[in-house]
């Protein structure tokens, strides 16, 4: 299974999710890998789908060329 992460705050659940500031974003074994630091500074890695990628990078207030790295996320750890 996979992570989750969403661009904006959850309105839903909210306190499942967890925020975090995106450290990296690399491709592993055909997933997404999402490096974030999380509000305690702890570097957890998200693995979500290339699908669930591309929705997440198109929802940040960012321009298309403009990195992700810094932005604030929200997300869940499988089993979380």
């Amino acid at each position: 299974m996979h992570d989750r992460i969403h661009a904006r705050e959850p309105t839903h659940d909210i306190e499942r999710w967890s925020t975090g500031t995106i450290e990296s974003i690399a491709q592993r074994d055909g997933h997404c890998v999402v490096t974030v630091s999380s509000e305690d500074g702890e570097s957890l890695e998200l693995v979500v789908t290339h699908a669930i990628r591309e929705l997440f990078l198109s929802r940040l207030d960012i321009d298309d060329d403009e990195s992700p790295v810094g932005e604030r996320v929200w997300y869940r750890k499988h089993g979380g």
